[in-house]
């Protein structure tokens, strides 16, 4: 099959799932173009099968900012014309699959689109009066729609009330790499512990609540915590730990590509989110034999089995966090049973096979070939 995939070129779980989607799918001999703004993260290195294709919205006088969706739009029909593309596969309802619904129109209607729901743009984007209306028109004209958890199709179904299947399709994580190097020397001198964090430092991530954990752990285990990525709250969250006497045992790294080389040094990983569609940087540390404290939000239980794989509690409670934290730290084999579950749980139920499976199959229904 000759596919596109459209999608932001972000650290987030939508350009990451993205990306490996069609990386998976060259790898099994289909023919695949990404379009997106920049080349995603995970799209390094020279690879075949996979070609990329810039989009850019040039500048038009009579618009305050450049017409971006009318640019992917064009691009899109511009790619599927001329390289003969029988699928473009949408992640995210706007801007990407209204856009390919366009370049649908304009090659005629030959172009199938499979819109990838990933949660911001139903859950915040979405929801929002002046986006809905055209959210629900992608969702009702796409030839296929998958949400990416079970949490996520239900909340789909009830803010838009779409008559229409929901496929649930999760995300996925590939083997951690075996040999890495050893980071612990020098991110937690002393036989300290090492707690992580991941995330775009959004509101909705709650970094706060991973430095107040921490602020709790620290005073009873030596530990160290290291913050992975960047975003509107990282100032916040500098300040906080310099102001609280624990800057030095805190380390923001900024957005980093290798995030196994700090998962492979973790000992417990931190997602105190108001919500999550999927949590897939939780089901990556999993995937590291990492056990996950987190919110019992969205679709997290749908990935983390509380007392298995780590702990789930309430969003906010941070107390109730910090002894799971506790908890995990001075028992050793407790953890490290955990981790095994969760590393069985990462490669096994989200293991990247039959999860691509579904997705070849899906192109094969609404191309008429299943």
């Amino acid at each position: 099959m000759r596919i596109g995939i459209s999608c932001y070129s972000t650290f987030g779980g939508s350009g990451v799932v993205a990306t490996e989607v069609g990386k998976a799918l060259a790898a099994r001999g289909h023919e695949i173009h990404i379009l997106s703004p920049s080349v995603p993260p995970r799209l390094v290195g020279f690879e075949d099968r996979i070609n990329f294709h810039e989009v850019r919205a040039s500048p038009y006088p009579l618009f305050e900012d450049s017409p971006y969706s009318i640019a992917l739009g064009s691009k899109m029909a511009d790619v599927a014309d001329h390289y003969g593309l029988e699928i473009i596969h949408a992640h995210y309802a706007i801007p990407h699959a209204m856009a390919a619904l366009l370049a649908r129109m304009a090659l005629g209607g030959n172009l199938k689109v499979v819109t990838t729901l990933h949660g911001t743009d139903i859950t915040v984007v979405g929801s929002d009066p002046s986006y809905l209306p055209m959210v629900k028109m992608a969702i009702r004209e796409s030839d296929g729609v998958t949400a990416v958890s079970e949490y996520l199709r239900q909340e789909t179904l009830r803010i838009f009330q779409v008559d229409r299947p929901i496929e649930v399709i999760g995300n996925f994580v590939e083997p951690p790499r075996d040999e890495r190097p050893d980071c612990r020397a020098w991110l937690a001198p002393k036989a300290a512990f090492v707690l992580t964090h991941i995330s775009n430092f959004r509101p909705v991530k709650r970094v706060m609540d991973v430095l107040k954990v921490f602020e709790r752990v620290r005073t009873e285990v030596p530990a160290r915590l290291v913050m992975v990525g960047d975003g509107p709250d990282r100032l916040e969250a500098e300040a906080y730990c310099r102001d609280h006497g624990f800057a030095a045992e805190v380390r923001f790294t900024g957005k980093q590509l290798d995030i196994g080389t700090v998962l492979a040094c973790s000992d417990l990983f931190l997602l105190p989110s108001a919500t999550e569609s999927f949590g897939l940087a939780a089901l990556e540390a999993m995937g590291h034999r990492v056990p996950v404290i987190a919110s019992r939000v969205g679709g997290l239980p749908e990935v983390v089995r509380h007392g298995v794989d780590g702990f789930l509690e309430p969003m906010g409670d941070v107390d109730a966090m910090a002894a799971d934290a506790l908890t995990l730290l001075r028992d050793e084999d407790l953890r490290l049973t955990m981790g095994d579950a969760a590393r069985e749980r990462a490669l096994g139920t989200f293991a990247e096979g039959p999860i691509v499976d579904q997705y070849e199959a899906l192109y094969r229904q609404v191309l008429g070939r299943s």
